[in-house]
């Protein structure tokens, strides 16, 4: 049994520094879903031959391969006869690749690595295999995480198995706050009026650094007041339609944004500069030593090392609206699937779990940072590694996911989050109207995926 690994892109010798790119791609894909193509499932089962797997290329790639190469070793060496063809794919070709995959079975490989919000839309293309009874059947999905399994459901079925997970919580100035005299928030109250007491006594910094481009920044704040994005007009999780509304003018949700927006202006993060920062930009002006808070996720953790912070900073969940509450966060991250028209269900399914087991994610983490979505795996990497536990307090929690719809990629794309909150911020409409335009560009998008 030959093992044939194709890399492309550079390669060096990388950690943490490699998750960032692959968990600000969880967010990239949700732009880039295939579009509807024919029905290529195959109804052929072969028990041997060669399968072909694409995977995400990494900045600094080296070490994942070194962990899929001793994966697919050990998967070949329980499958005789069966061989296993790696490719990792660039990150700016994935759209085209896969759109090509999807339609054209003889070039498509039968087991992918894709974006958890892209589930909805490749499974409206036709692309995953339902794998529902494997998923079931497999003992150890029994642990996964609960919102990472619904990164891979669909109207109740599940088509595929989650590969990392990332958060996001609140990075703060140990130093700055010893200096003020600050307590670490516990509120998100005391959050917004920590940022303000800051900026009055350090007028060169940001509170609280934020951007009105930053979606994932800001959903916490929604969700912290019993918001939500979207409702499901059916029981998808119980085999329902999966249509959804938007919420996101709803009165609780407009409290949120409230709160959120509350946070530029001159007492804080001056619009003229924060209106269009993004989820980087706020992180990199912390790591700069330009805030005083700033909410990131674990992948930011190799970024704000290596910045002039370094040494001079802690992280804590970000707080909810009552002392002792964790406001939910996004759950991004990857997952593996395998495609319908694969010629080796079986195998393919198998190498799935292989790639996606507690072992490989362990070793994932190890070599690349990623959090594993198996809740007793993440609760050893978090004793392995102290910084990781915030975000795993997070995650256990409660953290939340985007809609499973394949409209969020056009909602997505089309910044219809970002727009209604820069509306807000720059005073051109008031939260009650941009949330209601925001609602309706949103429920136009839902029924156009209908």
């Amino acid at each position: 049994m030959k093992l044939a690994v194709r890399t492309r892109g550079t390669r060096t010798r990388a950690r943490l520094t490699a998750a960032l790119a692959a968990l600000v791609l969880a967010g990239l894909t949700a732009t880039a879903c295939a579009p509807q193509t024919s029905d290529t499932s195959s109804d052929s089962d072969e028990k041997t031959g060669t399968l072909r797997v694409w995977l995400f290329q990494e900045v600094g790639n080296e070490p994942k391969e070194k962990v899929v190469e001793d994966a697919v070793a050990a998967f070949e060496k329980e499958h005789d006869g069966a061989s296993v063809e790696v490719e990792y794919i660039p990150v700016e070709t994935r759209a085209q690749r896969i759109k090509a995959a999807f339609n054209d079975p003889k070039s498509a490989p039968d087991v992918i690595e894709y974006g958890n919000t892209d589930t909805a839309g490749y499974v409206k293309d036709g692309g995953l295999l339902d794998i529902t009874e494997e998923f079931t059947g497999w003992r150890e999905a029994t642990d996964t995480d609960p919102t990472a399994r619904q990164s891979v459901t669909v109207d109740g079925r599940v088509y595929g198995a989650p590969l990392f997970v990332g958060v996001r919580a609140l990075y703060y100035r140990t130093d700055l706050f010893d200096d003020l005299g600050l307590d670490v928030p516990r509120t998100q109250a005391e959050l917004i009026g920590t940022a303000r007491k800051i900026r009055a006594a350090e007028p060169d910094l940001y509170g609280l650094a934020v951007g009105g481009a930053y979606t994932y920044g800001a959903m916490p704040f929604i969700w912290a007041h019993g918001g939500e994005l979207a409702e499901s007009e059916g029981a998808a999780g119980e085999g329902g339609s999966g249509a959804f509304s938007s919420a996101v003018d709803s009165p609780a949700a407009r409290k949120g944004i409230e709160a959120y927006t509350s946070l530029f202006g001159d007492d804080n993060c001056p619009a003229a500069k924060c209106a269009g920062m993004t989820g980087n930009d706020t992180v990199t002006a912390f790591a700069a030593g330009k805030a005083g808070m700033a909410i990131g996720g674990d992948f930011s953790h190799a970024a704000v090392e290596a910045g002039k912070v370094k040494g001079k900073y802690a992280v804590v969940p970000l707080p909810g609206l009552k002392e002792g509450e964790i406001a939910p966060a996004f759950a991004g991250g990857n997952n593996i699937g395998v495609l319908r028209s694969t010629s080796h269900r079986t195998l393919a399914v198998d190498l799935m779990k292989r790639l996606a087991s507690k072992e490989t994610q362990g070793e994932l983490f190890d070599a690349m940072g990623f959090l594993p979505t198996f809740t007793d795996v993440r609760a050893d990497v978090a004793e392995q590694e102290p910084f990781v536990e915030p975000f795993v307090k997070t995650l256990d929690a409660g953290a939340k996911f985007v809609p499973a719809s394949p409209a969020w990629a056009q909602i997505d794309a089309s910044l219809v989050l970002p727009t209604m909150f820069q509306e807000v911020i720059t005073g051109k409409k008031d939260v009650a109207a941009a949330s209601g335009d925001a609602a309706r560009k949103m429920n136009d998008a839902f029924r156009s995926a209908e």
